[in-house]
């Protein structure tokens, strides 16, 4: 079972991210299932989204505790929330953000490891390409983009027709276009990563 969680504000989609990569994961022909967390409901508040993807059915329905992938909408909150608790030690963080990994202080939880590839850190500028494709500066579809071409646990095909599902006319292809931009940006540097040397 592969888990995503998913940390954000209020209005920036989170629940909608959750929902959409479930159905990606759906239409790819695997279960899923996907589930908010809120605090105080305004916003701008953190928000959290709930996502599990598996090849058999799903029993759990507690809150995803040791993700293997985080995805995260909203660069503010990395010094404010405990964004990377419980993130295996081989998984891997999407950052919506324009600045470089190095200007972030996390060096520390993107260092190598000698056993493996240790935990890595793709950054994406998505809500800057949402505001180019859509007017709008809400980065979940740009992020979902990035995700498939990261982690290959969801297709951009699938993205696309949930997507597609949940939006309609111009507004469907304005985000298909975000997120297919997105998977061409992270594809190239995540086989860097991939590829890195460990020690």
């Amino acid at each position: 079972m592969f888990q995503v969680r998913i940390h954000g504000r209020g209005g920036q989609g989170v629940v909608t991210a959750a929902e959409l990569l479930s159905v990606a994961a759906f239409f790819d022909g695997r279960w899923s299932q996907a589930f908010p967390s809120f605090g105080s409901e305004r916003t701008g508040a953190p928000i959290v989204g709930f996502c599990r993807i598996s090849d058999g059915e799903i029993r759990t329905r507690e809150p995803v505790s040791t993700p293997d992938a985080l995805i995260v909408q909203d660069p503010t909150l990395l010094h404010q929330v405990d964004l990377f608790s419980g993130l295996r030690d081989d998984g891997f963080v999407l950052l919506n953000t324009s600045r470089p990994v190095e200007e972030l202080g996390l060096g520390a939880l993107t260092s190598p490891r000698r056993d493996g590839p240790g935990i890595r850190v793709i950054t994406l500028p998505a809500t800057e390409l949402a505001i180019a494709h859509t007017g709008r500066p809400t980065p979940n579809a740009v992020l979902l983009g990035g995700f498939a071409a990261a982690g290959g646990v969801v297709s951009l095909d699938a993205v696309a027709g949930a997507i597609e599902q949940r939006f309609a006319g111009p507004v469907a292809r304005a985000n298909i276009a975000a997120a297919t931009e997105a998977f061409r940006s992270v594809s190239a540097r995540w086989k860097e990563l991939d590829h890195a040397p460990t020690d």
